[in-house]
């Protein structure tokens, strides 16, 4: 599954505990990453800079649904199942 442009729903919803460029604590739940663009594209995407978690994520049916909306409803579900 390929990601929705402007989508960007696992780097505002989801917590990374990994240092980002930026955010060197790393990003807090719910806090939109200082590495996306306006239109909501990864600005590290492709550098060695941007950290392996990001990299290593996958889109999926199951995480993205058919939405944005349903992207950040469950992964909104998942971080509070995992904090």
């Amino acid at each position: 599954m390929e990601c929705r442009v402007g989508c960007a729903a696992c780097c505002i919803v989801i917590s990374i505990s990994s240092p980002i460029p930026g955010m060197p604590e790393g990003k807090p739940a719910g806090v939109r990453c200082t590495q996306l663009t306006a239109d909501n594209r990864c600005g590290l995407f492709g550098s060695p800079e941007r950290p392996a978690v990001c990299g290593n994520l996958r889109a999926s049916e199951e995480m993205c649904g058919h939405s944005n909306e349903e992207a950040y409803a469950y992964l909104e579900a998942l971080e509070r199942a995992t904090s």
